[in-house]
């Protein structure tokens, strides 16, 4: 069994030694091994959680020996990446937040009057794994493509997440029932540089948090 075309890549964390990969063109995520690759090991090695690839998953999903795998696989574009857990959440997320929403809510963030970015908050009651969020994000299980090919609020594409969790991973409850994500749709303003300086989550280093998605 085949299947090609575009897919987001989620790039779990190292004690799974996987790569989700999210369809672009509809919600399905294939879990696809990331090692044992004779001409695209340098490739698989390379990606990063927010690219976009060209690929062809190649497996049976019903034959536990045979599991996908990626038989061709080429970048072909990338939203950049930062994480930070167990933080205080900034101001213009808790402004954005309505008690009891069931759905995302944005902020437009400007920059010399501008428009470059958003700050959105995610309840956690739809999540899986209890309401961890970034663990959602890490492992594909939130679908984010619509927002990164069309930022909410504005309708530019991502190039650049920030994602914040007030909570570790493997929290039993939540002090605050949302996640934050800051979108940007512009490369290193001084407002996504300032964010990220605050919560020490650079672009520049994997700010993936350590943790087992299994042990959720």
């Amino acid at each position: 069994m085949e299947q090609s075309g575009r897919f987001r890549v989620y790039r779990g964390v190292e004690s799974v030694p996987h790569i989700n990969v999210q369809a672009v063109d509809e919600p399905t995520l294939y879990s696809v091994y990331r090692s044992g690759y004779t001409d695209n090991q340098s490739t698989v090695d390379a990606l990063e959680t927010g690219d976009l690839i060209e690929a062809t998953l190649a497996g049976d999903p019903a034959d536990d020996a045979e599991p996908w795998r990626l038989t061709a696989v080429k970048r072909v574009g990338r939203v950049r990446t930062a994480f930070a857990v167990d933080i205080d959440p900034p101001e213009v997320a808790r402004n954005c937040w309505t008690p009891g929403a069931g759905a995302p809510s944005y902020t437009v963030l400007t920059e010399n009057g501008d428009p470059i970015g958003v700050c959105g908050v995610q309840p956690r009651a739809p999540l899986p794994n209890d309401g961890a969020f970034v663990p959602s994000v890490l492992t594909g299980l939130l679908p984010l493509e619509a927002e990164f090919e069309s930022v909410p609020e504005i309708g530019d594409p991502a190039i650049e997440a920030l994602f914040l969790d007030p909570d570790p991973p493997d929290a039993s409850s939540h002090a605050w029932p949302y996640g934050v994500v800051f979108l940007f749709t512009r490369p290193s303003t001084t407002v996504a540089e300032g964010i990220r300086d605050a919560y020490d989550c650079p672009l520049t280093g994997d700010t993936r948090p350590s943790f087992d998605p299994y042990g959720l």
